[in-house]
């Protein structure tokens, strides 16, 4: 009897210690998606710290939401354009300063070859999702063109531009500028239109008697 016992409470144990560890995450799930470190791109990058697998959010982009027009403020206070790589243009129009109580996404370099995608959900926020299979120790990054109103000078493009490395590097973060129309001409007058040889008939009087 006291065997049985034993017995039931060893397997007891078993079921519980089995239950326990499949709950809990496995050691490759708890290590963070990501990691930031100096990048052969540009200054600061976000390495993948595990694999990571398709469709997976990775991170979102944080920091405060702002008007487009104190980003210009913000911008001109701290001399010139290139703080433009930390704002984060929404669909209302306002824009995301990633320098302001951001996060790490604000290091993720741009590509002309992305692994990854911003993504705006419904309520504003905006997440990282990774586009394919990412391996361990691999850069994250994804397309944004910047945009940049003023003159596209060949200091500007030398700030902005773009050592990705992928075969079909376009060479600059700038998005392109729109072209200006060019203006219609003005409707002809009126009488342009009327042809120089048109004479106006008017009835003849009758005769008379």
């Amino acid at each position: 009897m006291h065997a049985a016992k034993c017995g039931l409470i060893q397997r007891f144990l078993t079921i519980v210690i089995a239950m326990s560890e499949a709950s809990l995450p496995s050691a490759t799930e708890a290590l963070p998606a990501y990691r930031v470190e100096r990048s052969a791109v540009h200054g600061n990058g976000v390495f993948a710290q595990r694999d990571i697998a398709p469709g997976e959010r990775v991170v979102e982009y944080a920091g405060r939401e702002i008007t487009w027009e104190e980003a210009q403020i913000r911008a001109e206070i701290q001399g010139g354009p290139h703080n433009h790589t930390f704002f984060f243009s929404l669909a209302n129009g306002n824009v995301i300063d990633g320098g302001d109580h951001g996060n790490e996404a604000r290091y993720i370099n741009h590509s002309c070859e992305p692994n990854c995608e911003a993504m705006e959900e419904e309520d504003g926020r905006i997440f990282i999702y990774a586009l394919h299979d990412i391996r361990a120790d691999e850069e994250l990054s994804y397309s944004y063109p910047l945009i940049y109103e003023g003159r596209h000078t060949p200091a500007i493009k030398r700030a902005f531009a773009c050592r990705c490395g992928a075969a079909n590097c376009s060479g600059t973060m700038l998005a392109p500028k729109p072209r200006k129309r060019k203006p219609k001409p003005a409707p002809a007058p009126m009488a342009e239109f009327v042809p120089v040889a048109a004479v106006v008939q008017t009835p003849q009087p009758a005769a008379a008697g």
